[in-house]
């Protein structure tokens, strides 16, 4: 079954929400230019309070190797997502599992995949000026040419309720990661649009 990462979480109750109605991981954005950037203290009062076998993972663009470890070990971060353009040495660093996100427009984007030796690679919505997080999808057919070199694939970029079923038909993604498609507004889930993600995605494997 597609594994399901709400990214974005803000506050505890949108975090215990999601995880209450099956969410697999919930991601935490350490990235300060971003609308749902956290404080490592306010992240680390809340996976605390997760339940078990519901994964933290934490978002970091293009961010000191020190400062990642240090929130990294604060806040007891399960996964460490990168969002910028960090190398494949750079990845290589941590004793924690990785995910690589790459912004994807044309097949020239995924060229680069591979010389990535990481647990997982992200692909996301190519944007000039931000890093994730703009609520639009991409062409899913390069989705699924990269699953035939790139190993775990999570689909990324303007999922939500409506289109993620079709998502998951057509790529098969070993995971999907949604934040603006299930927020009343940035860094704010919607009860109802949650709730309605996560039984698409179940529902997709009934």
């Amino acid at each position: 079954m597609t594994k399901i990462k709400i990214c974005g979480i803000t506050n505890i109750e949108d975090a215990i929400r999601a995880a209450n109605l099956g969410a697999d991981a919930l991601g935490f954005v350490f990235y300060k230019d971003s609308p749902r950037c956290i404080r490592k203290d306010a992240a680390k009062e809340i996976i605390r309070e997760l339940p078990p076998f519901v994964s933290s993972v934490g978002v970091f663009v293009n961010e000191k190797e020190e400062r990642i470890r240090e929130i990294s070990e604060e806040c007891c971060l399960d996964i460490l997502q990168f969002h910028g353009n960090e190398s494949p040495d750079f990845c290589s660093h941590f004793d924690k599992k990785v995910i690589k996100a790459f912004s994807i427009n044309d097949r020239k984007c995924l060229e680069v995949i591979p010389s990535y030796q990481v647990s997982a690679v992200l692909l996301d919505t190519y944007y000039e000026e931000i890093y994730g997080g703009g609520g639009k999808a991409f062409n899913w057919e390069l989705a699924s040419e990269a699953k035939r070199f790139a190993g775990r694939v999570i689909l990324a970029g303007g999922l939500n309720p409506g289109n993620v079923m079709k998502a998951i038909q057509m790529v098969e993604p070993y995971g999907v990661d949604v934040s603006s498609g299930v927020e009343s507004k940035p860094g704010k889930k919607d009860r109802v649009k949650v709730e309605e993600f996560i039984k698409t995605v179940k529902k997709a494997y009934k």
